[in-house]
């Protein structure tokens, strides 16, 4: 089956869409599917307001259209609702192609954090967007049955998996700082709650991983905390291995792929009671949710390393692309994405 993913997440971007995106299509190819992607690359692009360092690409519909007519899609997925994800389903509500999206990120949440606007408005739009497609995945049945109860229709599942070859306990970073490590992961941005870890009265070590438009502040903030960086690879894979328990404060996360990542790594987690947390700790001994973020972070200390390292061994990502595929397999054959239209000297689009 050759899919079309369109997407306005896309390197150098770190984030969890990203990562599964690139991970779905390494797993695919394995599995007989070529997914080409249809990424802002080549367009122009702007800055976010409120996001420095931040861009979103400016699509023209005669480009949008020249690249799914080259992929010749049997099927077409949108995994973002920015302005690649609205081009492309415009171009497929014209020419009455079937396509599929997928719920990953909590724009009405974030918008309303960073401007006021009421999530409310957020999700009117997000429903009208999605309502179009012929299935809607969600990685999680509490975020499916959040959404249902939202509105939202024609929900199917798409889980999540983990690379346990990258990321494994093998060779932890030589981190001297007192111990405990309590370590988190991620963008560095007011959506992910960072305050809720950072302000916690804890023994040992507070880290952060990553960068975004908070750190400075944060920094600045939280002086006993300890920043380091964006990592990648093998040395965000070492760090997350050294930590001694990672701590997941978003709210708002859809799912939170690094929770499996750090469990691979053999790093119990410690979350609120939230959505993602919910579905990946939930009563497993491989980490603690609690609205009391400390407690939560101190049980974590308990848990067997051996115990998270096996969870995270039985969650794959040929698993979580077997069931992607399948999605866009079984729709009813009214409903079914044609091929787009092939044109000559026909290329992928660079994954």
């Amino acid at each position: 089956m050759r899919i079309l993913v369109a997407t306005d997440a896309w390197h150098p971007q770190v984030n969890g869409v990203v990562r599964t995106l690139t991970s779905l299509a390494r797993s695919a190819a394995g599995l007989g599917a070529e997914i080409t992607f249809l990424t802002p690359d080549g367009f122009r692009s702007v800055g976010v307001p409120t996001y420095p360092g931040l861009r979103v690409a400016l699509p023209n519909r005669r480009e949008i259209a020249r690249r799914i007519e080259e992929a010749a899609p049997e099927a077409i997925h949108i995994a973002t609702e920015g302005p690649i994800g609205w081009a492309v389903r415009g171009y497929c509500r014209r020419n009455k192609l079937a396509f599929t999206t997928s719920y990953t990120t909590r724009f009405p949440e974030y918008v309303s954090v960073r401007t006021g606007i009421p999530d409310s408005v957020g999700y009117a739009v997000l429903r009208h967007f999605h309502a179009a497609g012929s299935m809607t995945m969600v990685a999680t049945d509490s975020l499916r049955q959040e959404l249902t109860e939202r509105g939202f229709r024609k929900l199917g599942f798409w889980t999540r998996g983990v690379d346990t070859k990258l990321f494994n306990p093998d060779q932890p970073a030589t981190l001297d700082l007192p111990r405990p490590i309590f370590m988190t992961m991620g963008r560095v941005a007011v959506e992910k709650n960072l305050d809720a870890f950072l302000s916690l009265d804890l023994p040992g070590t507070k880290v952060v991983v990553g960068d975004g438009p908070q750190k400075a502040m944060l920094e600045q903030k939280y002086p006993g905390a300890v920043f380091l960086g964006e990592k990648k690879g093998q040395d965000l894979t070492s760090h997350l291995a050294a930590a001694d328990v990672f701590v997941f404060p978003s709210l708002t996360d859809t799912f939170g792929v690094v929770q499996l990542e750090a469990l691979a790594c053999g790093t119990p987690v410690a979350a609120f009671p939230v959505t993602g947390p919910k579905d990946v700790i939930a009563n497993h001994p491989i980490g603690a949710i609690d609205n009391d973020l400390r407690s939560a972070c101190l049980r974590a200390l308990t848990m067997s390393r051996e115990t998270c390292r096996n969870f995270a061994l039985e969650r794959s990502w040929e698993n979580s692309a077997r069931q992607f595929i399948g999605n866009l397999a079984t729709l009813q054959p009214s409903r079914a994405p044609r091929p787009a239209r092939r044109v000559a000297g026909r290329t992928a689009v660079p994954n």
